[in-house]
């Protein structure tokens, strides 16, 4: 505020400070499972019970490649962020989840993203999926 005095700035925010509220407790009790529960997310699965799983070196598909590069030119283009794939991902539910392959469940939601943004609607989506289908078997052949 120009042309106040520091005293008077000090008058002018003296009253500024939050009210003082009373500290509630939570009135609900659940469950150390039910908390557990609560507090698991889909993609955070250190801790949890697993089997062991032998380390395999692999390298990507094409198809793998592809969907990043894709995803990643989505990003680029102000589509959508890494932020908003990794929550779209954990938002599949633990069947999809763990169900699909790492890129697979890249390209889902990227095409989900792309559909409820109005970006492209599941019959553009449908018609190009069986384009490439089509465009696939007669290169099988």
């Amino acid at each position: 505020m120009p042309g106040l005095t520091y005293d008077q700035l000090q008058k002018k925010a003296k009253d500024l400070a939050p009210e003082e509220r009373e500290i509630l407790d939570s009135p609900y009790t659940i469950s150390n499972e039910a908390y557990a529960a609560l507090r698991w997310v889909l993609h955070d699965v250190g801790g949890q019970v697993d089997t062991p799983a032998p380390y395999l070196e692999k390298g990507e598909e094409p198809w793998e490649m592809n969907t990043y590069l894709t995803c990643e030119c989505l990003g680029w283009r102000g589509a959508w962020n890494s932020e908003e794939r990794r929550r779209r991902e954990n938002d599949l539910g633990g069947t999809q989840y763990f169900g699909l392959p790492y890129y697979a469940r890249w390209i889902t939601v990227a095409t989900k993203s792309l559909v409820d943004k109005g970006y492209i609607t599941v019959d553009e989506l449908g018609a190009k999926i069986d384009e490439i289908r089509e465009r696939y078997e007669k290169g099988k052949k």
